[in-house]
C-alpha cells in the first residue's frame, strides 16, 4: 500500500475514533467526486461505477440482474477464479447452459471465443489476465466478436488492474469488476464495478437497501424509482475507508503512470522468467506480446512448491504457493534487484 494510501486510513481511523461517523464525513459527502475519479481510471463516467464488497459482488450484481431464458448460454474459461465462476455456475439453476474453454489445450482468443459461440450464447465472461498463470486477454478483440454474436462481454479485471492501463469503452466492455487489494494497492473489502450506461437500466436490483433509490433522505417512501446509474447496485452504506484507500492509491498509480508501470512489470517478469530458463524451472506461464503480465508461474523440478514456498516466506521473498506451483507478481514498486534476489534462493 502506498505511503500516502495509509496515512489518508490512519487519519480516517482516529478522526472516527474521536467524532463518530462525523469524522468519515468527507468522504461520504465527496462520494460522487469519487466515483468521478475512479470512473476517470478505467475511461468510465462516474454515473457508471458501483462501490461494492469484493470482485465477486460485481459478477453476480450482472448475473442475478439479467433475465435469463433456460438455453440461454455463458461462455467463461475453466480455469477462472471462484468470484468470475461461482456467479455464473449458479445460474445453472435457472437452466443456463455454460460453455467452458478447455484451457489445458487452448485459450480465448477471438477464434476460439466465435467457434464457442451459437444463437443462444448470452454473455461472455473473462478474466484479462488469469490468476493461475497470468495469461493476458485481448479483451477488445474478444468484445468485438461477443457482440458480433449478440452476447455481453463481462471482465475481471482483478489481477491486472493497476498494473495495466485500460479504457473500457474503447475495449467495449459491458461490465467490469475488480476488487481493491492486489494491484489496485487498496485494501480488502472494497470492489469497483463498472457497468456500461447502456446496460444499466436492463439489470434488475436483486439486493435492496436504503440507498439504492434515488432521495436517500426520503426514508419512507419504498416506492420511489431507483437511484441513477450504477449506484443503485451498492445497496446500503458504502464501504468509506475502502472507497477512500482506492481513491488515494488511483492518485499514485496514475502520478506514476499506469502505462509506464505496465512496461516495468513486463521487465521484471521478462527477467524473471529468463533467470527461470537458466535455472532448468518449468514455467506454466505463456509469454509474449500481448499476452505476458505481471504473473509468472513456475516449479523446480523435484522440488516441492509448498516447502520452496515456505522457504522463500522465511528469506522475505513474498510469493504465492500452492501445490501447482510458485506465483511470483511483481509491481511497479518492485525492482531488478527483487527479481535478482529471488533467482538467488532458487539455486
Amino acid at each position: 500500500m502506498p505511503r500516502r494510501t495509509a496515512d489518508r486510513l490512519t487519519a480516517l481511523v482516529r478522526a472516527q475514533a474521536e467524532r463518530g461517523v462525523l469524522g468519515v464525513y468527507e468522504v461520504e459527502r465527496r462520494i460522487p467526486e469519487i466515483r468521478e475519479r475512479v470512473g476517470r481510471f478505467i475511461g468510465a463516467s462516474g454515473a457508471e461505477i458501483a462501490f461494492l464488497r469484493n470482485t465477486g459482488d460485481g459478477a453476480n450484481v450482472i448475473a442475478r440482474g439479467l433475465d435469463w431464458e433456460p438455453g440461454d448460454e455463458i461462455v467463461l474459461n475453466d480455469n477462472e477464479f471462484g468470484s468470475n465462476a461461482m456467479p455464473w455456475i449458479a445460474l445453472r439453476e435457472y437452466g443456463v447452459v455454460l460453455r467452458f474453454v478447455d484451457t489445458p489445450h487452448r485459450r480465448m482468443t477471438p477464434d476460439v471465443l466465435r467457434g464457442m459461440m451459437s444463437p443462444r450464447t448470452r454473455l461472455v465472461a473473462v478474466s484479462w489476465v488469469s490468476f493461475s498463470d497470468g495469461y493476458r486477454h485481448d479483451l477488445p478483440a474478444l468484445a468485438e466478436v461477443a457482440h458480433a454474436g449478440g452476447a455481453l462481454f463481462c471482465v475481471d479485471a482483478m489481477q491486472a488492474l493497476g498494473a495495466f492501463p485500460l479504457d473500457v469503452k474503447s475495449a467495449k466492455i459491458d461490465a467490469l469488476y475488480a476488487g481493491g487489494a492486489k494491484w489496485l494497492l487498496a485494501v480488502p473489502g472494497v470492489s469497483l464495478l463498472y457497468v456500461d450506461s447502456a446496460l444499466n437500466d436492463r439489470l434488475a436490483v436483486r439486493w435492496r437497501g436504503w440507498k439504492d433509490v434515488a432521495d436517500i433522505w426520503d426514508f419512507l417512501d419504498y416506492d420511489q424509482p431507483f437511484a441513477a446509474g450504477a449506484a443503485r447496485f451498492e445497496g446500503g452504506t458504502q464501504n468509506f475507508l475502502g472507497m477512500a484507500a482506492l481513491e488515494t492509491s488511483m492518485d499514485v498509480l496514475d502520478e506514476a503512470g499506469v502505462e509506464r508501470i505496465s512496461v516495468h512489470v513486463i521487465a521484471l517478469t521478462d527477467r524473471l522468467v529468463e533467470g527461470l530458463q537458466r535455472l532448468g524451472a518449468e514455467i506454466d506461464s505463456e509469454r509474449g506480446p500481448g499476452i505476458s503480465s505481471g504473473i509468472v508461474t513456475f516449479r523446480i523440478p523435484g522440488g516441492d512448491p509448498l516447502e520452496l514456498g515456505r522457504a522463500l516466506s522465511r528469506a522475505n521473498v513474498v510469493t504465492t504457493y500452492r501445490k501447482n506451483g510458485i506465483r511470483v507478481s511483481p509491481h511497479g514498486h518492485n525492482s531488478a534487484e527483487d527479481i535478482d534476489n529471488l533467482l538467488s534462493h532458487l539455486n
